[in-house]
């Protein structure tokens, strides 16, 4: 079966073409680590996630490296740290591991690699000097910029000119730029600031020379597959390319690749509006797997609206799926139908209706493997329900009293007041179904 992705850099669908089938080379840009991620950065956490398993599946695990870095030096994490009077380092060790714990309750398998900036320090620095001797850098007043006009097409991957980028521009120019669109590949540093010596002075990376210079260092000059989200399209995934090709003279990656943004109930997410939620927030009250379906039922490269009853739908989806696959196996080859979707520039959506036939169908195996393809139903149907009881304010013990109470009520014939405890249990977040050995009930919060 071909695998297509949608390669921003063209702006069309191509078929994908890994430049060694044995060693499949795929990098996403991951955190900055001075606060918790908030439920937009799970987005491509999930996606590429999908991606990573679809790669596998395809060329063996042993031949796909999937790197997602962690950015653990920038002014934000500088200000942060400051501000709660702690080292740089205690910070981003503790919002870093809260990030990777997080991210893997939401079923993300471990990337090959997770490239941490300060380790790589050397690297850029090495490359900054590649780009001063070619000409398409310069230092200036303990700044090391890089010249957009060297580069005859910056601008290409986002589609946007100098001129119009110029034009568009808001911000105040620094005295020592060439250009207003210069970009800073090396900063000075106070001396309350971290900073390495370099030939420039002490100072500090710019961050889009760091995720250029991780690249190169553990997966060579060009790459299979950069992504990220839509917003990194411009200025930081446009400025890789420019650091990358006019340092080496090939492209950073084959194919670029985005997925939309998220909303919070129909609005862009914000602190003044107070719908600012971050995944580790959300996991308190939802088991990963619905955040991640959640994800999945709209198209990557599609906007998002992420709600409270997206919430519920989706758990009561994986309700119905880990009720059906309860002690099933599953199978060797992914069902066709689900894998033809997701093959097809990550068709999620697409896949998951091919799984909710897999469920009408009664084919609890072949839901399964689906599933799993997807990075679902890979725990116990009983680990399952453990996981929405800890999140729930349902206490189990009240429930089992109230179904004793609908028992004898039943046994009694009186069934409006088993009718009524089914309403004050649903009010509370409680499904049962009566079957042949007796009544089972789960949580739909």
């Amino acid at each position: 079966m071909t695998l297509k992705l949608y390669n921003t850099k063209t702006r069309s669908k191509e078929i994908f073409t890994p430049i060694d089938a044995k060693n499949v080379r795929m990098y996403v840009c991951g955190p900055t680590v001075y606060d918790y991620a908030h439920i937009g950065n799970a987005r491509p956490v999930i996606v590429f996630d999908v991606l990573f398993r679809l790669l596998r599946h395809f060329y063996g695990a042993d031949h796909v490296t999937y790197a997602r870095n962690i950015t653990d030096i920038e002014d934000k994490i500088i200000a942060r740290a400051a501000k709660e009077g702690r080292t740089i380092r205690d910070l981003t060790e503790e919002t870093a591991k809260v990030y990777e714990d997080d991210v893997a309750a939401l079923g993300a398998l471990v990337p090959t690699l997770v490239p941490r900036a300060t380790d790589h320090v050397a690297e850029m620095l090495t490359l900054i000097d590649t780009l001063v001797e070619k000409g398409h850098a310069y230092a200036a007043e303990g700044h090391v910029l890089f010249d957009v006009t060297s580069m005859a097409d910056y601008g290409k991957l986002s589609g946007r000119s100098i001129d119009d980028m110029i034009a568009g521009a808001r911000v105040e120019v620094a005295p020592y730029k060439k250009n207003p669109m210069d970009f800073v590949l090396w900063k000075p540093s106070s001396d309350i600031e971290p900073g390495w010596d370099s030939a420039y002075g002490r100072g500090r990376p710019g961050w889009h020379i760091e995720c250029s210079a991780m690249i190169e260092a553990h997966m060579g000059t060009t790459i299979d597959i950069h992504g990220g989200g839509i917003d990194l399209v411009f200025p930081h995934h446009e400025n890789e390319v420019a650091q990358s090709v006019c340092a080496h003279g090939e492209p950073l990656a084959n194919f670029w690749m985005h997925n939309g943004f998220l909303q919070v109930e129909g609005e862009k997410m914000s602190k003044s509006l107070g719908n600012f939620r971050t995944i580790h927030e959300l996991l308190d009250e939802w088991p990963g797997e619905v955040l991640r379906l959640q994800m999945l039922q709209s198209h990557y490269r599609q906007p998002i609206d992420w709600t409270e009853r997206s919430g519920k739908e989706a758990q009561g989806t994986l309700d119905r799926w880990y009720a059906l696959t309860d002690g099933v196996e599953a199978t060797k080859e992914a069902p066709e139908g689900v894998l033809k979707a997701i093959s097809d520039d990550l068709n999620a959506p697409g896949a998951i209706a091919e799984l909710h036939k897999l469920a009408s169908a009664g084919d609890g195996a072949g839901l399964k493997t689906g599933a799993q393809l997807l990075g679902f139903l890979e725990g116990t149907a009983e680990a399952w329900e453990a996981a929405k009881l800890n999140r729930s304010s349902v206490d189990p013990m009240v429930v089992e009293a109230l179904l004793a109470e609908r028992t004898k009520a039943r046994a009694a014939k009186d069934f409006a007041a088993s009718d009524r405890i089914r309403d004050e249990l649903k009010a509370m977040g409680v499904e049962i179904m009566d079957g042949a050995e007796g009544t089972t009930w789960t949580i739909t919060k």
